[in-house]
């Protein structure tokens, strides 16, 4: 195939060339070779997102999500390389249950890595044998699953992960600094008050230091207040922010409800614009979904029945190009906390770039056709989003490893077949 005329990320207008799993060339006026040409004018090719955060619920939860189901959501949202967490039933924390979700992961549309997991019972000889993307998602807080940990095996838990030269993705959250007495209320905002700002920013710091003394890399997972935030930067770690942590607020539960309950949750209005303001400055390295879905009928209950998490896999990059078009974001910015970042603290060397020889993971985008978002048009089994109503930039192509695994003309769709593979596989 071979892209026309597009548009990068950085506004330099190239033909683009993808000849098996790579890009070929990068260059002007490159001469049509046989191959099919996609007249791409106007329009912006960017590499595929690496969202390093989902929990495609695989095994145990696949009422919620499937392989399938989550992969064919993440194409469609310019997603191509998917990292899934551990708090799956059983959880990934031996061989037996990495090989287990492996054989699941095998119906990805998207490239996968899977994370491997940190319990009281987990075995990491045999969980280190096997192709683990890295450790993590560690809860040093329960959330969905259960899988909160003490701080001694937090600390054999880094220390093993240096051995190997792994990441550690962690869940930050100090569960003796909850406020307690939230828990007499049940408006939606209890939540947010139950689950406070200073328990994630005192985790963050615990997290930070145990990591340094150990000389472990630790990469904090959806970081929700600008404190948090610039601990991690200060220490040499990285971080992430969510797009529902960039884009929604405590100002927003009256209208969401128990759908906006997510650990850790929304916060006020003061603290997102602070932490949009890190996404601007490059504090931020990453954005990631902690894509989390549940059903309709599980959500629809009390504040502290209804599971914490919420879809968003598919929206991330359409809502981030739409802010890039509002000239809030810059298109690079964009590419940056979405690919480039990602797969440099992560270790992917062929993908995040439009270069020759790196794969062909790309997203063709209209950056002048905005789409409304609504649940009931999204792939994941979770039929409803908290961005509804938003507006998006959908992808009209997305491309894995040079197969075309999504394609969008007008309300026409098409999914292609499941060449996903482990990023780790070598």
């Amino acid at each position: 195939m071979l892209f026309r005329n597009a548009t990068l990320a950085d506004g330099r207008k190239r033909d683009v060339r993808v000849s098996g799993e790579q890009i070929a060339a990068v260059g002007e006026k490159l001469a049509a070779d046989g191959e099919q040409v996609v007249d791409a004018t106007g329009k912006r090719l960017l590499p595929g997102m690496i969202d390093v955060h989902v929990h495609f619920r695989e095994p145990g939860f696949s009422h919620k999500e499937a392989w399938e189901t989550g992969s064919r959501s993440a194409a469609a949202g310019g997603v191509t390389t998917v990292v899934d967490q551990p708090n799956t039933d059983p959880p990934t924390v031996d061989g037996e249950s990495f090989d287990r979700k492996a054989t699941l992961a095998s119906e990805s549309l998207a490239d996968y890595g899977l994370n491997g997991g940190v319990t009281p019972g987990w075995d990491p000889y045999t969980l280190f044998d096997r192709p683990v993307f890295a450790l993590g998602e560690v809860f040093l807080a329960d959330s969905t699953g259960d899988m909160g940990i003490e701080t001694p095996l937090f600390a054999e838990a880094l220390r093993r992960a240096s051995g190997t030269g792994l990441p550690v993705t962690v869940h930050a959250e100090d569960a003796s600094l909850f406020n307690d007495s939230a828990r007499e209320r049940d408006d939606p905002d209890a939540w947010s008050a139950y689950r406070t700002a200073d328990a994630e920013i005192e985790a963050v710091r615990q997290a930070c230091e145990l990591a340094a003394d150990r000389d472990t890399q630790v990469h904090i997972a959806h970081t929700s207040t600008p404190e948090g935030i610039d601990i991690a930067a200060g220490a040499g770690m990285t971080c992430e922010v969510t797009p529902h942590h960039l884009l929604l607020s405590r100002g927003d539960l009256a209208d969401l409800g128990t759908f906006g309950r997510m650990n850790p949750p929304l916060r006020r209005e003061r603290r997102r614009q602070a932490v949009y303001d890190r996404v601007l400055d490059g504090t931020v390295d990453v954005v990631a979904t902690d894509h989390a879905p549940h059903t309709r009928a599980e959500k629809d209950a009390s504040i502290w029945d209804a599971p914490s998490g919420v879809p968003g896999v598919e929206t991330a990059l359409p809502l981030l190009l739409a802010e890039a078009r509002a000239g809030d974001l810059s298109f690079e910015r964009v590419r940056d906390l979405t690919v480039a970042n990602p797969a440099e603290i992560f270790g992917l060397p062929e993908k995040g770039r439009i270069e020759e020889g790196a794969h062909a993971d790309l997203v063709l985008v209209d950056p002048g056709e905005t789409r409304t978002i609504r649940g009931e048009d999204l792939h994941t089994k979770a039929d409803w989003t908290p961005f509804e109503g938003q507006q998006g930039i959908f992808p009209e192509l997305t491309m894995v490893r040079g197969e075309v695994v999504y394609e969008r003309r007008g309300d026409d769709e098409t999914f292609g077949e499941a060449v996903g593979e482990n990023v780790r596989r070598d």
